[in-house]
């Protein structure tokens, strides 16, 4: 499903973010990637939909290696892989159904069409029709992240990847967030889950691969 080999990643000024990362996640997999902050999670997970681009090495999904992909192939790549990211990336002066509608404007829903599958991803990530209207500032960080989430879902992607996804939530919305994506899991949804938190991967006992100063250490 997805393989990195000998990936490295240096950002201008000389600071490397990732050095000869090389791992596999096999199709319905649920992997949490861990390490300390700088270590290179953020940018591991933009590669994979070509938000940054490697220096050097292959990254593979479903055997198409995404770094010889041209621009006009990128949306293609990005309705195969959901992203929920770290600060939620919601437009403020968007309903929660504006928000969440978006990837399905790009694929060209009918209005019908997309109307019914928003409600029943917002019914998935546990948010009732009364959201539908509502602006992301009225919204809790619990409420932000689960519309995030929905909006990631939206295109069924087999690819669900989600970017510190708990990291400014209290323990109890982290433990909801995180049954999510486990429910998700469930459904056949291929999960990768980058955090800081490693009682997380002692409380899923998930595999998890760790990064420290941009390389695998672990995983």
């Amino acid at each position: 499903m997805i393989r990195f080999f000998r990936v490295s990643k240096t950002y201008p000024g000389g600071v490397t973010a990732l050095e000869d990362v090389s791992f596999t996640v096999a199709k319905g997999e649920f992997v949490f990637v861990t390490g300390p902050s700088g270590a290179g999670k953020t940018t591991l997970l933009k590669l994979m939909i070509l938000a940054e681009h490697p220096d050097r090495g292959e990254i593979l999904i479903d055997g198409l290696n995404i770094t010889r992909l041209p621009p006009s192939k990128v949306p293609y790549l990005r309705r195969k892989v959901g992203f929920v990211f770290q600060d939620f990336k919601l437009l403020r002066d968007r309903t929660v159904f504006e928000n969440v509608a978006l990837p399905l404007e790009v694929a060209g829903y009918s209005p019908k069409r997309m109307e019914k599958r928003i409600r029943q991803v917002l019914r998935l990530v546990g948010l009732h029709d009364g959201y539908l209207g509502q602006f992301p500032p009225r919204l809790s960080g619990g409420e932000q992240q689960r519309v995030a989430s929905a909006r990631a879902l939206i295109n069924n992607p087999p690819i669900l990847v989600a970017d510190e996804p708990t990291g400014n939530l209290d323990p109890e919305l982290t433990i909801e967030i995180m049954d999510l994506f486990e429910k998700t899991h469930r459904l056949g949804t291929t999960v990768i889950v980058a955090t800081h938190d490693t009682s997380l991967v002692a409380r899923y006992r998930k595999r998890a691969i760790a990064l420290r100063k941009g390389r695998v250490v672990e995983g």
